[in-house]
């Protein structure tokens, strides 16, 4: 791992080490979120963001599909909306890690892991921790924490910590990986709070009053707890990760109950969204596909779930496991019932698509991008199906969707990996180079960009225009390339 990387990761870090020793000690940490630059540069504050990004997506490490991504970032800004501090810069972020944990960090960085999303029976139960999260935020507790702390040295804490949390998303092992896990606790002791027990309750506080405000369910995040506990009793391993790094009491709990009670009057939205985008989250990350049929089965035998969004699911999940056959009979039931439904179109040309059966598929979503042009999912999706095959007349048809999606959403590693292949089929070998660079920055391969435009640079066939574009995106990046060069030092 880079010395970059290791830097990019301190807050996290801390985080994740602190709360490992508070677990031995019986010290209750807070989770340490906040925006203060008390506690980071104001560069690292408005490039930490970017550079979280760019690490979990080279270690495939963040749910990217825009159906879910969104849903969790709507989300998210819908509370943030009412917190005291609407205008501020938030960034939620889903993790592709089956344990049940969220964290939130500096410069409002918050993540959701897919196995919490997926242990939620409602979407207000997933909005109580994320409402929890951004209270962390506000709330100022990281500076809080930190703050006092000025003596640790930041080298060593990166070299430790950032190596500890590096063997931990390898899987490392053995006695190596124990040896920087040991090290990282030792730093871990100077960075002892105590302080954590207020900080929760503060952030439940805030959290409830955002949840009922944002027109959630204010009792979903108590329900989550009161969750997580029966399936710690359940499950005989010990807490999930979330009890671990959030401590729970029977005090906490209670308050948490009575203060929801307060705003039970309040009007409640429910998005049945998130039925769907949840099901489409657990065909995804699942790890046995047959089971995650007998899944759905179940839930829908036993009708616990809405019915439309269990076979929504289905669907998906039996489309992984080539069962197509049933894949379309299930299918036919959620079309014969709602013949035009957005979800359900989109699910149909899945389906078409894995039956070999493109020019169904690609007229589908034709016609979904007539009626939704500026939707990022049918967008997305469409683009995927007419790049299916290699096809010239498909590819300038994408990329004539690529093109305004990417201004809107240059951030897009998927779809900017997309541009450069429907470019190279289209003709167009210089753009085609120009977004194979792009791709190399999004993975965090600055170094690497700046080589692929610099021999672009080098061809004798560009035109005015090219040049210019290709000579201010090698100035960006040649900036981006000594920022991360002094961070390095």
């Amino acid at each position: 791992m880079s010395r970059a990387a290791l830097k990019s990761f301190f807050i996290i870090a801390i985080v994740m080490v602190c709360h490992t020793v508070a677990a031995q000690q019986r010290v209750l940490l807070p989770d340490m979120g906040g925006t203060s630059t008390r506690v980071v540069s104001p560069e690292i504050e408005q490039t930490f963001a970017r550079d979280f990004e760019r690490y979990m997506r080279a270690h495939n490490l963040l749910v990217e599909d825009p159906m879910i991504r969104d849903y969790f970032v709507d989300m998210g800004f819908r509370l943030v909306s009412h917190s005291d501090r609407p205008a501020a810069n938030f960034h939620f972020f889903v993790m592709r890690d089956p344990g049940i944990n969220a964290f939130a960090t500096v410069a409002g960085v918050i993540g959701l892991n897919a196995g919490l999303i997926l242990m939620a029976h409602d979407e207000s139960e997933v909005a109580g921790v994320v409402a929890h999260e951004i209270a962390h935020v506000t709330q100022d507790h990281i500076a809080r924490a930190v703050e006092n702390q000025q003596q640790v040295s930041m080298p060593a804490m990166l070299a430790t910590i950032g190596i500890a949390i590096a063997a931990g998303l390898a899987g490392a092992g053995g006695e190596a990986s124990q040896a920087v896990l040991m090290s990282g606790m030792g730093l871990a002791q100077q960075l002892q709070i105590n302080h954590t027990r207020q900080s929760e309750a503060e952030a439940d506080r805030v959290g409830i009053g955002l949840l009922a405000r944002a027109g959630f369910d204010p009792h979903g995040m108590t329900r989550f707890f009161e969750r997580l506990n029966m399936h710690s009793r359940s499950m005989g391993a010990g807490p999930p990760e979330y009890l671990r790094t959030h401590p729970l009491t029977v005090n906490r709990i209670a308050e948490a109950r009575d203060r929801a009670e307060r705003f039970a009057d309040r009007p409640q939205i429910e998005d049945p969204s998130f039925h769907f985008v949840q099901s489409r989250l657990r065909a995804q990350m699942s790890q046995n596909i047959g089971q995650t049929v007998q899944w759905f089965r179940t839930r829908l035998e036993r009708e616990e779930r809405p019915t439309d969004a269990m076979r929504y699911g289905l669907v998906l999940a039996l489309v992984q496991a080539k069962l197509l056959d049933e894949a379309e009979s299930e299918l036919a039931t959620l079309l014969d019932a709602y013949p035009n439904r957005q979800f359900f179109r989109m699910l149909e040309a899945e389906v078409r698509l894995a039956q070999e059966r493109q020019t169904e598929a690609v007229e589908i979503l034709a016609e979904l991008y007539r009626h939704f042009p500026g939707n990022r999912s049918v967008s997305v999706q469409y683009v995927e199906t007419l790049m299916h095959s290699r096809d010239a007349e498909h590819a300038r048809r994408a990329l004539t969707v690529l093109r305004p999606y990417l201004r809107n959403h240059p951030n897009d590693l998927r779809m900017t990996e997309l541009m450069a292949r429907a470019a190279d089929l289209a003709g167009e070998p210089v753009r085609a180079a120009e977004a194979v660079a792009d791709s190399y920055v999004l993975r965090g391969g600055v170094n690497e960009a700046i080589d692929q435009l610099e021999r672009i640079s080098d061809r004798d066939d560009l035109d005015y225009y090219q040049r210019a574009r290709i000579s201010a995106r090698l100035s960006e990046l040649r900036s981006e390339q000594v920022r991360l060069m002094s961070r390095n030092r």
